[in-house]
């Protein structure tokens, strides 16, 4: 057992005292988890004595990590952190659950001490695969623990976890589940029976059973799994709202808080003084306190220079995202790529990168919502992380997960092929049409959508080298590279792509239509059928939905008839985007959207846009009847 900076006497004391804590927070705050809280209490106590995590060194690129998995048990961990040097214990229980306080209801990494944000429970030990990933691809020794409770087991994602860590050897990782047998609505057993112990068994790791109340057999298991050459899991035998005997055993108070009587009975349990009184002023003059945001460094990145398509032939952007991708890996020999894929890696074109670089690529299988999480986790810790996936899968099915990466502060690139009706004989289930909208919704991303391969080059690279979240979307079908008036490549060897930028791509006096990916080829075909029906119109690609640039609006305004053009659901779309802009800036503009009014069908993709009324004939038809 390595040094402890606790005694056993120590963290004994310290437990009846935090126990105090987790009651005070709760019953001030009138909500919160008291009983999980007090069932877990023990084993954070014991693995923040254990661990190489210090106030000192918590932000030390060699600490051990610990992940919380249930945040719900945010006051155990506060006590536990608060007597251990990480910040003011006083505040977190005054101002447990204010707004305005960095002590949240469930964990936030603005807490000193906290890793990973969580409260979507099952997602823990994808963040724990993350950061042990990461340390083994840096040479860091490390460990990684992450502690969860019984009622998540029932979630799939776990298993996805378990089979990711076996395969890329994650021994440096141990998982320890609270197994207090109670959750919200009852017993585990009765709400969903599981077999914790052989489900880990039978996924290869090494499964070790204590009693979650005694730090001597905590130590020597933390111990024991360290030594292990498979990830470990220790199950913990614990009771629910241990040390009080009205809350022992009794799934009541799994997220219910006492009252005021209740509390002053249960601290007198303890043996500890009811000073709630004091924390109750503390709360009345609470000033909010400052959050830390912690930015890891992101790698400097040399983009190189741009690969050139030209006009003659059409190019996939997916094709030039592979080669931008693989191209920048090369010319960034001594920066730390990760490139993430789920049994699709010929489809998304990464499979170039995965041959150059083989350590440096991940195959997760058809496990997207543990790769999501992965891939989030290890682009935190100073790695240019890629995750690559069709749009159904890498949006629609990891929403949540993509939403607790971008609460997360992560720096991830996401990038989706085979988005919209472009996806064509894969048909409806696979027709991504909810991609822009869906992506807008998370703050921190950052919604790109090239337009054919010259853009989706200057893109990749342009992503590459910036830290933060970004989206890029692209279809599956090969593009013609648009071509400016004099017939040359637009977006060629002099382009310099700017994020948020409109690009103007044709000039006309009538009407305007702005189009977005694959459609802007198509709004080229618009173009030239009403230039022979003698109307002119202007034609614009945006390609940050997230971001349009106010004076480009107000110029693309000036045409008064504005149609906006989408491969995605005409309701929630780019065109809703681009109107509810102009409206905030009260431009005087009509706007009119084309986009997807229906779930497609498979076929030919030309057909299929046909059939649901988005083929160039059609819009140039529909624009010309507005203005005549």
């Amino acid at each position: 057992m390595m040094n402890l900076r606790f005694s056993i006497e120590q963290l004994t004391e310290l437990s009846r005292i935090c126990k105090g804590d987790i009651l005070k927070m709760t019953t001030i705050a009138e909500s919160g988890h008291p009983g999980g809280s007090m069932s877990s209490l023990d084993l954070y106590l014991a693995l923040y004595a254990y661990a190489n995590i210090t106030p000192e060194n918590r932000l030390k690129e060699n600490r051990d990590r610990i992940v919380i998995s249930h945040g719900h048990t945010a006051p155990g961990i506060y006590s536990v952190l608060g007597h251990f040097g990480f910040f003011n214990i006083d505040d977190a229980i005054a101002y447990f659950r204010k707004v305005g306080s960095i002590f949240e209801g469930h964990i936030e990494p603005e807490v000193p001490g906290i890793e990973w944000a969580t409260g979507n429970l099952g997602q823990g030990l994808s963040a724990g695969a993350g950061f042990a990933l990461a340390g083994k691809q840096k040479g860091l020794e490390y460990n990684v623990y992450v502690c969860m409770g019984d009622g998540e087991q029932q979630k799939g994602q776990l298993t996805e976890a378990r089979r990711f860590a076996k395969k890329y050897g994650l021994s440096n990782i141990t998982a320890l589940v609270d197994y207090n047998q109670l959750q919200i609505s009852g017993s585990v057993h009765d709400v969903m029976p599981q077999n914790i112990k052989e489900n880990y068994l039978s996924d290869g790791w090494d499964v070790i059973e204590i009693n979650g109340h005694d730090f001597n057999e905590i130590f020597s298991a933390v111990d024991e799994a360290n030594a292990c050459d498979n990830p470990s899991v220790i199950i913990a035998h614990t009771v629910m709202g241990h040390g009080i005997s009205f809350m022992e055993n009794d799934e009541d108070f799994h997220g219910k808080a006492l009252t005021y009587d209740e509390c002053s009975k249960a601290l007198s349990e303890l043996g500890l003084a009811n000073d709630i009184d004091k924390y109750i002023r503390m709360r009345e003059n609470f000033v909010p306190i400052i959050r830390e945001i912690y930015h890891p460094n992101y790698p400097h990145i040399e983009t190189g220079e741009a690969i050139f398509y030209s006009k003659e032939k059409p190019v996939a952007c997916r094709n030039a995202y592979g080669k931008a991708l693989a191209d920048l890996a090369q010319i960034n020999k001594k920066v730390q790529f990760a490139v993430f894929d789920c049994d699709l890696a010929g489809s998304v074109k990464t499979s170039q990168f995965a041959q150059e670089n083989p350590a440096e690529f991940y195959q997760g299988g058809i496990q997207e919502h543990n790769t999501a999480v992965v891939a989030g986790v290890m682009s935190k810790e100073n790695i240019i992380t890629f995750f690559s996936d069709f749009g159904v899968f890498g949006v629609d099915e990891t929403y949540n997960q993509q939403r607790l990466n971008d609460i997360n502060r992560t720096n991830l690139k996401l990038v989706t092929t085979h988005v919209g009706l472009n996806v064509g004989e894969d048909g409806k289930t696979h027709q991504c049409i909810d991609y822009i909208s869906l992506m807008s919704n998370l703050y921190g991303f950052r919604v790109i959508i090239p337009a054919d391969g010259n853009q989706a080059d200057k893109i990749i690279r342009y992503i590459t080298s910036m830290s933060g979240n970004f989206y890029v979307s692209i279809g599956r079908s090969g593009t013609a590279i648009i071509t400016d008036e004099n017939g040359n490549e637009f977006y060629g060897k002099n382009y310099v792509f700017r994020y948020g930028s409109a690009d103007h791509i044709r000039e006309g006096k009538d009407a305007a239509l702005i189009a977005t990916g694959v459609m802007v080829e198509k709004a080229m075909r618009v173009y030239e059928i009403l230039k022979r029906k003698g109307i002119s119109i202007d034609v614009w690609n945006i390609s940050s939905i997230s971001e349009i640039q106010e004076d480009d609006l107000k110029k693309i305004a000036e045409c008064k008839n504005i149609s906006t053009y989408e491969d995605h659901n005409v309701n929630t779309g780019m065109g809703s985007i681009i109107a509810a802009k102009m409206n905030q800036l009260r431009l005087d503009a009509y706007v009119h959207p084309f986009g997807v009014t229906q779930y497609g069908m498979s076929g030919c993709s030309e057909d299929v846009y046909h059939y649901l009324h988005l083929d160039a004939d059609f819009v140039a038809e529909e624009i010309y009847k507005n203005l005549s």
